[in-house]
């Protein structure tokens, strides 16, 4: 699913992003710009990363709760 239209940014990208290392939605939003235009999808993208660092099923899901909540 595409979460910003404006730099099409799917859920998927957000996913290898996390599973690559991105501990932060604003190491997230430099990588891949989510977020970052008209920010209209700003809850959407976030929604998206805190759920794939607090285990979605992949391979992130041992992200601890302090990292995700330095994302916040």
């Amino acid at each position: 699913m595409i979460v910003c239209l404006c730099h099409r940014v799917s859920d998927r990208d957000i996913q290898v992003a996390v599973n690559s290392g991105t501990l932060t939605f604003d190491d997230l939003q430099d990588e891949l710009r989510v977020a970052s235009a008209c920010g209209c999808c700003q809850d959407s993208a976030r929604e998206v990363f805190d759920r794939v660092c607090c285990g979605g099923g992949t391979a992130r899901a041992g992200v601890s709760a302090a990292a995700s909540a330095a994302a916040h």
